[in-house]
């Protein structure tokens, strides 16, 4: 039986490429790079390089980048710096109820050491409205962070529009970029971003490694306490390997951007056509055409997550929902909660699809043929 993965937001498969890469840097450049010596010099290059590369990716300057571990850290180390180092501004935050946890957990976190956060709301389609965000910002708002393309539905919001709005505030505005870079094209500074996180292992890079961009002239305070690597903003000897894959892997993906976003395009519009042919009964959460290209998230009214979920592993398909299925419960997805309510059917029958390397178009005709078969059965 034929294995097929469309579960690439939750990560991506590495592109043979970059792992060639990684393999060839833990072979050969395997020095420290805060040593002065040739193997240390070596592997200083490697992270120079790679730095001066991935800012040009979004418009930054390469002093303006710090490696991290992946989205999450870079996540914390935007809010909790923030938090720690401007304080005496104001104690405000502002989000999205729809934010990955990586941002909620954090702004519940801070929440109990005294920190007041406002969890902006989101219409039928995932998006804010920029009149709630406006009304939510305070005289002591020093954080604004939203994530650019939901990693549950796709909905992509009005970055640029929110840094216009903020951008003569004192607040500070971070953007969690972590699904939308590779594929949306992401300017910092035409976007009045101050702060975005993002994670090599969605594009094809390596697990364990990720880069905050900070922009100069603002301070955070560090996460870690050691040595003084990343200009002493991010403590802790550089993943030399990693650091050369993500490289790689960005430097592809920019290549490849808009074939890639056709093709996946073309993916969700195969996958829906099969649904229609089949005459199978679906809801799709949020918009297709203003959503990242590689997320479809269908509501299958009659059916439940967990038993479309468990069907469709045994037919060979690797999909997701935003719910955290346990052993004889679910929580239904906080997204889907805040753009239906708590109500919804639709929080315990969706289902998300997510495409991207090695996904083919017979493929995907597959999943839409094995989906339809599944539906009808659990809707007998």
């Amino acid at each position: 039986m034929e294995r097929i993965y469309v579960d690439h937001a939750a990560t991506a498969p590495m592109h043979p490429k970059v792992i060639d890469k990684v393999y060839h840097v833990m072979n050969e450049c395997y020095g420290n790079p805060s040593s002065i010596h040739s193997f240390g010099r070596n592997a200083r290059n490697i992270i120079d390089d790679a730095r001066a590369s991935l800012a040009a990716s979004i418009g930054a300057k390469a002093t303006e980048i710090i490696f991290t571990s992946g989205g999450t850290e870079a996540d914390n180390h935007a809010i909790f710096g923030v938090a720690e180092s401007y304080s005496e501004n104001g104690k405000h935050i502002i989000t999205t109820q729809i934010e990955h946890h990586a941002i909620l957990h954090t702004c519940q976190q801070l929440e109990k050491q005294g920190f007041e956060v406002t969890y902006l709301p989101v219409n039928e389609f995932g998006v804010i409205n920029l009149n709630d965000l406006k009304e939510a910002l305070r005289e002591d708002t020093i954080l604004v962070t939203i994530m650019y393309g939901n990693n549950e539905v796709g909905a992509i919001q009005p970055i640029k529009e929110i840094g216009e709005l903020i951008k003569d505030h004192q607040a500070i505005f971070h953007t969690d970029a972590v699904q939308a870079y590779g594929l949306e094209e992401i300017d910092v500074k035409e976007q009045h971003i101050n702060l975005l996180s993002v994670s090599s292992h969605k594009i094809n890079g390596p697990k364990g490694i990720g880069f905050l961009y900070m922009e100069s002239g603002i301070s955070l305070s560090p996460r870690f306490y050691g040595g003084e690597q990343e200009r002493k903003r991010r403590a802790g000897t550089e993943n030399v390997p990693a650091v050369a894959g993500f490289q790689l892997a960005v430097e592809i993906a920019q290549n490849e951007r808009q074939q890639k976003r056709e093709q996946l395009k073309t993916y969700k519009k195969i996958l829906l056509q099969q649904l229609t042919d089949h005459k199978i009964t679906y809801e799709q959460n949020g918009l297709v055409d203003k959503s990242l290209p590689h997320v479809l998230n269908l509501s299958f009214p009659g059916t439940n997550v967990e038993a479309m979920l468990v069907n469709l592993d045994l037919a060979g398909i690797a999909a997701s929902s935003g719910s955290a299925c346990t052993a004889g419960s679910v929580e239904p997805s906080h997204v889907l909660v805040s753009m239906y309510g708590e109500n919804s059917e639709r929080t315990k029958n969706s289902i998300r699809f997510s495409f991207g390397l090695y996904n083919t178009e017979e493929q995907i005709e597959k999943v839409g043929q094995e989906l339809a078969k599944i539906v009808q059965r659990l809707t007998k």
